[in-house]
């Protein structure tokens, strides 16, 4: 499609971090956004994993007893991106799962810097 074909042209290329990419990935978690572990009291456990991959856009703050405070990567569909700046942990990846058509508008709003 020309479509995503001219938007993939206007990412600016870039490979994995580097803290990421010299990793040997022996151990990691992903956490979703269930909210299975209020309560649990895990978060020292998530913790100590090498990558802590997380869903969507489940809160930290405030219940990192329970779910840790390590972010590497958060995986989301992109109408549940952060809204702010500041909810980007500098030391993470944010990775945005796109398959709708409004995915890739949404892509090309945040590329070009458009109002969608």
């Amino acid at each position: 499609d020309d479509k995503l074909r001219d938007l993939l042209e206007l990412l600016p290329e870039h490979d994995l971090p580097e803290d990421l990419k010299s990793k040997h990935c022996k151990r990691c978690v992903v956490v979703g956004s269930g909210g299975i572990l209020h309560g649990s009291e895990l978060g020292h456990l998530l913790n100590q994993f090498d990558i802590v991959i997380r869903l969507n856009d489940a809160p930290v703050q405030g219940y990192t007893d329970h779910v840790g405070n390590k972010t590497t990567i958060r995986m989301t569909y992109p109408e549940g991106a952060p809204l702010s700046e500041l909810e980007y942990p500098p030391a993470s990846l944010f990775v945005a799962v796109l398959f709708k058509g409004v995915d890739f508008n949404w892509l090309q709003a945040m590329v070009k810097n458009e109002t969608l």
